[in-house]
């Protein structure tokens, strides 16, 4: 053995001496004492009440019921009871933080959000009053995280603390809303559709009355709002061309060629008149609205930018939507996931539409990958159509007490305090 090596032994034989000899009593009381002060200092934090030093995993909250289920709107029946309950008893307190908290932090305003989280479900009722911010109060905020549709990391931000403090009548309205949306859409449905929530930016792909898929959605910003609807899904396009509406045109490219005359070519838009000849960029006066007294129609060709990427989910409605993929998927990472222009853009959309397109006789998830790969424009026709629901439900109840809520996006449900990404400052 080395010098060092040796050195390192004797190092270690020498501290098991002593941990030896505090075991057996045989240290000096003068040598125990420095160790029985940091042991009983105050300062040393609350080691009972922390327990661990990392948060806990998020509870899961999420189920197979579908949202349009009948058993939903029974639960949130039993939910508005509950909460009614929890009114006439005066609600549950403000949470008046100052400071980010994480496990182990300490902070007098903990006291309120353990008593609002126990008020509201997420936190059992004999988890203490410590202004410590243990891992059962983590878990808590990371559960009324998901039932709000935040990313659950236990960190109360801006958005968490100002979902927290809506005031209990104000969500008891909210159910008592959304009970009147549910029972509307009581009827059968069909053994297979599709639904998209807006307010939740999330659709459910639903068979034999259970979630079959649960996909991210993009749906509308404030200003172009993707409208509700009932249709059917009839085709699937692969490598679809894109044609930009009006909407579109007017206010964003149009602006964009005055910019920059090449931002056309560059993304792969052509131009056509009405009879189907090609019009060169540069014939248009793009200093005025040329391009739309002209009746112009501008496509976009298949390919990796193209807006809607692979997949072009079609639907007969009066407002020219669609469901469709996008070359842009870290947006589905977002908190808020209001952004398109009333299209709804799905996330891991080929996984939807191989299930779409399983009862049509040679279009499995390798054939859609390999026509995918071609660059191919092909459209696909389903063997029996799908019946597709686009929604406003802001809030549900999945039972067990699990009660969702969601920003009220685009201030329907009569509420300000309720349009938390309007009003609160991210």
């Amino acid at each position: 053995m080395n010098e060092f090596g040796k050195k390192n032994r004797r190092s270690f034989l020498k501290g098991m001496g002593v941990a030896g000899a505090m075991a057996s009593g045989l240290l000096p009381a003068r040598a125990q004492e420095p160790l029985n002060e940091f042991l009983q200092s105050p300062r040393r934090g609350n080691w009972d009440d922390q327990f661990d030093a990392v948060g806990t995993r998020s509870p899961e909250v999420k189920t197979r019921q579908p949202i349009l289920s009948p058993a939903t709107a029974s639960y949130v029946e039993q939910a508005i009871f509950t909460y009614r309950d929890i009114v006439a008893r005066g609600g549950w307190p403000q949470v008046n933080l100052t400071q980010r908290l994480k496990v182990g932090s300490s902070d007098p305003a903990v006291r309120q959000l353990r008593r609002r989280l126990i008020i509201s479900g997420d936190l059992p009722r004999n988890s203490g009053d410590s202004q410590v911010f243990d891992t059962f109060l983590d878990a808590a905020v990371k559960r009324f995280q998901q039932r709000h549709g935040m990313p659950a990391d236990g960190v109360i931000g801006t958005v968490t603390l100002a979902a927290l403090n809506v005031s209990a009548s104000t969500r008891l309205g909210q159910l008592e809303t959304n009970l009147v949306r549910l029972r509307s859409m009581s009827g059968y449905l069909g053994d297979r559709y599709v639904m998209v929530n807006i307010p939740a930016a999330e659709i459910e792909a639903v068979e034999n009355g259970r979630v079959a898929q649960n996909h991210k959605a993009i749906v509308g910003k404030v200003d172009r709002q993707t409208p509700i609807l009932n249709s059917n899904i009839y085709e699937v396009i692969l490598n679809p061309y894109w044609t930009a509406p009006k909407s579109i045109i007017q206010k964003d490219i149009i602006p964009l060629m005055r910019k920059d005359p090449t931002y056309l070519t560059r993304n792969s838009i052509r131009l056509f008149d009405q009879q189907g000849n090609e019009v060169p960029p540069e014939l248009v006066d793009w200093s005025t609205d040329e391009a739309l007294t002209m009746n112009l129609r501008f496509r976009q060709d298949p390919g990796k930018i193209n807006a809607m990427s692979s997949t072009k989910i079609n639907f007969q409605n009066p407002h020219a939507v669609y469901m469709h993929d996008t070359p842009q998927q870290s947006i589905f990472g977002q908190l808020l996931r209001f952004e398109s222009s009333g299209c709804v853009r799905v996330h891991n959309v080929r996984e939807l539409s191989s299930w779409l397109l399983r009862d049509t006789p040679g279009w499995n998830r390798s054939q859609i990958e390999a026509v995918i790969s071609t660059g191919e424009n092909t459209e696909v026709q389903l063997a029996a159509p799908v019946p597709v629901y686009f929604v406003y439900i802001s809030a549900w109840s999945t039972g067990d007490g699990v009660v969702h809520f969601r920003d009220d996006i685009y201030g329907r449900d009569g509420v300000d305090e309720l349009q938390l990404s309007s009003t609160t400052t991210l």
